[in-house]
């Protein structure tokens, strides 16, 4: 027989403390629009499948083929980190970058949605541009650490 594995009391704490909030988040999202956020939950879950999945993967696969042609294999990790991450910003707060939901964040926060578009592009940049930084230097810490040809 095998023992079951618990965990530490700390860790059953944390666990129930995060599901308990995720219940209540839940429920004050549900009373308002129950219907509209299972339809969005729904649609979501057909966008990513049916439409977001294959344009990323193929993406993902013309990166590897291209380093993976230069013998560069080992350097698609430094873009589909930043890719995925600058992604995901686009994902969360597209409704602000693309404008179409101005005037109800206005009127939500009295704060002007200007500024969202040109903040996830500098986003995007630091992260393609620090990514490329680490990149750098790892290449040039591996032909330090490469002993000099004989000719």
């Amino acid at each position: 027989m095998r023992k079951l594995v618990v965990g530490s009391p700390l860790q059953i704490l944390l666990l129930a403390c995060s599901f308990a909030l995720a219940a209540y988040a839940g429920v004050r999202l549900l009373v308002d629009d129950w219907f509209g956020v299972a339809l969005w939950l729904v649609g979501a879950a057909l966008l990513h499948d049916l439409v977001l999945l294959p344009v990323y993967a193929v993406a993902d696969r013309v990166v590897v083929r291209g380093l993976g042609a230069a013998g560069r294999r080992e350097w698609t990790m430094y873009v589909r980190v930043p890719a995925a991450l600058s992604g995901l910003l686009l994902l969360v707060w597209f409704p602000l970058i693309s404008g179409m939901v101005d005037r109800r964040y206005r009127s939500a926060t009295a704060l002007s949605p200007d500024g969202f578009l040109g903040r996830w592009l500098l986003i995007t940049a630091v992260l393609f541009g620090g990514s490329a930084l680490l990149l750098a230097l790892r290449v040039r810490r591996a032909t330090k650490l490469r002993p000099p040809a004989d000719h």
